[in-house]
């Protein structure tokens, strides 16, 4: 019988992690699938582009994977039974309505990535929006779209002022300048960078006409306007919720170990600490980096835990000694609208370095990520040897034996960011 890997999830991590397996492994021991929600590749890193009205190419997946021997299996996930090795799928592609079945596994790599967090704020899920997933940011755009249609215009108020905060509001705010943007800082503006790309930023928002509040807390989102922790309120016709991610419910539900905010508490391998037979990558895993750090979540580190993901589950099929890759953060690319950005270097403890580059350098960094990582999850067999490995144990993982959680706190990390 084959070795049955499913993915769950086929973003930076899931689409890399699948593809590079079907071609390292002989498809004669093993079969691979992929479930995913959409039929297409979401490039998660230019969400706020899409929300301010800007084209996104976005590949279909049934050509990332073509002669992969890839399975695709559209629908969503549920459920996660890890004792019994089944996932829940639900499929609503079909013209007679959802139908929901289980589908076993073998070796599981659960890449499903993140969502907005709420942080319990009253009123987020029914009144705000934001750029997580490809649907909210659709919903978003219609919004601005609608906005844009009134002769007065609109008021836009994005709420947190991390990276991704930062991208979404000076993204609509070039696309459509028509709108008026406020950005809601909880802290000082940039308070993460160098003292040179805070001033820079600053100098952004002023040339875009967006209007910063800093030290301010949002209690309660509402239709038309949000209240602050001061008692004030802050009118808005749209109102963009951009304060953190978490992972989804799933793995918490499940009986995994995770952390506070959904992710899987892995080993330096990927692996699950509670379930040995269960990897996790991208924003779904809670990793401690090289520096002692957790990763943060981000298109970097999903690009390093897929590639140990990978050595790892090739390794444990193989025989082979897992090698371990790198799990660092060495820097920030921010962008500001389509002609400006910010390129920040960190050190080891995740804190700005002094250097950074800023304008049309740092535009040129951020577009050619932007094509790599694109390109490369497009082939996700391209430049590997052609030799497929046979492996040489096909059968399941014992049940583990119970392990604490080493979760450490995070201290001076910058925020995640999809951007």
């Amino acid at each position: 019988m084959k070795h049955r890997i499913v993915v769950l999830g086929a973003g930076y991590a899931g689409a890399y992690v699948a593809g590079n397996l079907a071609r390292r492994l002989s498809p004669a021991d093993v079969e691979i699938t992929v479930v995913n929600a959409e039929p297409d590749f979401v490039q998660r890193l230019r969400l706020h582009q899409l929300a301010a009205g800007q084209k996104i190419e976005a590949p279909q997946l049934t050509d990332v994977f073509a002669g992969t021997g890839v399975r695709l299996r559209l629908g969503r996930v549920t459920a996660l039974d890890p004792e019994r090795r089944t996932v829940t799928v639900t499929d609503t592609a079909t013209d007679a309505g959802s139908t929901t079945d289980a589908l076993p596994y073998d070796t599981l790599l659960y890449a499903l990535g993140s969502r907005v967090a709420d942080h319990g704020v009253p009123g987020v899920p029914e009144h705000a929006f934001d750029v997580a997933s490809r649907p909210s940011a659709l919903r978003l755009r219609e919004r601005l779209d609608a906005l844009g249609g009134r002769r007065e215009g609109g008021r836009v108020l994005v709420v947190g002022d991390g990276l991704t905060g930062i991208e979404t509001a000076t993204e609509i705010a070039e696309s459509r300048p028509g709108l008026s943007v406020t950005l809601v800082a909880r802290g000082e503006l940039g308070d993460r960078l160098s003292d040179g790309a805070r001033a820079h930023l600053r100098r952004a928002c002023d040339r875009l006409g967006i209007t910063v509040l800093e030290h301010t807390r949002v209690e309660a989102v509402e239709a038309a306007q949000v209240r602050c922790a001061d008692g004030t309120a802050l009118a808005s016709d749209a109102t963009v919720w951009a304060a953190g991610f978490a992972a989804g419910p799933v793995a918490s539900a499940s009986g995994l170990d995770v952390t506070g905010d959904g992710r899987i508490v892995v080993d330096r391998h990927m692996r699950s600490v509670s379930h040995p037979d269960v990897y996790a990558a991208g924003d779904s895993a809670y990793v401690i980096g090289d520096n002692g750090l957790p990763l943060p979540m981000s298109c970097a580190s999903a690009g390093y835990t897929g590639m140990q993901a990978t050595h790892a589950i090739m390794s444990r099929l193989t025989g082979r000694e897992v090698k371990n890759t790198k799990l660092e953060y060495v820097a920030n690319h921010i962008s500001l609208g389509r002609r400006d950005a910010i390129f920040q270097l960190v050190d080891e403890e995740a804190r700005a370095k002094p250097k950074y580059l800023s304008g049309r350098k740092a535009v040129r960094i951020k577009a050619a990520i932007l094509r790599i990582s694109l390109w490369t999850t497009s082939h996700p067999t391209f430049g590997l040897p052609t030799r497929r490995h046979r492996a040489t144990s096909t059968t399941p993982a014992p049940a583990p034996a119970p392990t604490p959680a080493p979760v450490v706190t995070p201290s001076g990390a910058l925020e995640p960011t999809k951007g």
